[in-house]
């Protein structure tokens, strides 16, 4: 690791509850985020043309901003292509995001988990295998809320968010009933922490919902750690910037962007 920056990537601002934790424990760094929006969201797409789309745009990215580290702050984009990347750009240094399967089926006490997800988390034999692995004890219900990521991305620019909408995408996650049914779900999507207490208020049951971002906010900091990259390498006239693939953030998302601390919004095409 040779610069102060870390790079944050996602489909769309769910990444932004990742960011939120880091900023805590690594507020020393400089910060670049990247919202692939343009191709919002990833569960709609052909694994193959995803997986293409994602190297050619790390590709990029690495290229114009040397990051130290990237965090691939999106369980779709790191079940399908961390390990393709890993192996496609051998010098950089990758923090993955995957679903907290592990640590909910230590912590499980009915033994009936959920995960809820995008449908390309649920569908990804990655995340099977962690059950697999992990949880073979347990029931896990694999949840594919298909709206769920864009009611939180909406929910983040306006405050508003249909709780009707939340409830009936949670809905699945809740087999059997209290005491007995499901006492855990895993938020596999970085936007659905977001959503988190409009989840508590129209869940049928009290369960504990298990987010990672600190864990993989932890995970970056043992990295930075490792590579002695401290405050004395900083350089204070970089600030922190977000780059958006449509070019088109509106004004209600540059002032969400400019809340988490991204004061610039820089074009995506420009040269790197």
């Amino acid at each position: 690791m040779s610069s102060n920056t870390i790079l944050f990537f996602d489909s769309g601002i769910g990444g932004l509850s990742v960011v939120k934790e880091a900023r805590v424990i690594l507020p020393e760094l400089h910060y670049v985020y990247v919202a692939d929006d343009a191709a919002f969201p990833y569960g709609d797409w052909p694994e193959q043309a995803l997986l293409d789309r994602l190297s050619s745009l790390f590709g990029s990215l690495l290229a114009r901003f040397r990051p130290a580290l990237v965090v691939i702050a999106c369980n779709t984009a790191s079940t399908l292509a961390i390990k393709h990347l890993r192996e496609q750009f051998p010098q950089q240094c990758f923090v993955g995001t995957v679903p907290a399967i592990k640590p909910a089926a230590e912590r499980t006490r009915s033994a009936q988990i959920s995960v809820l997800a995008t449908p390309g988390t649920v569908k990804r034999q990655y995340t099977r295998t962690l059950i697999e692995q992990y949880a073979s004890r347990a029931e896990v219900t694999l949840v594919a809320a298909a709206g769920l990521a864009g009611l939180a991305e909406a929910y983040m620019r306006s405050g508003f968010v249909d709780e009707d909408a939340v409830r009936e995408e949670i809905a699945p996650c809740f087999v059997g009933r209290a005491g007995q049914g499901t006492d855990i779900v895993v938020l596999a999507c970085t936007h659905f922490p977001f959503l988190v207490n409009r989840m508590r208020k129209v869940a049928p049951w009290p369960v504990d919902w298990i987010d990672t971002s600190e864990a993989i906010a932890r995970r970056a900091q043992s990295l930075i750690r490792a590579a002695s990259l401290s405050a004395e390498v900083q350089t204070p006239a970089l600030a922190d910037v977000a780059v958006f693939t449509s070019d088109r953030p509106d004004a209600a998302m540059q002032r969400l962007m400019r809340g988490f601390g991204f004061a610039r919004i820089v074009p995506f095409r420009q040269a790197g």
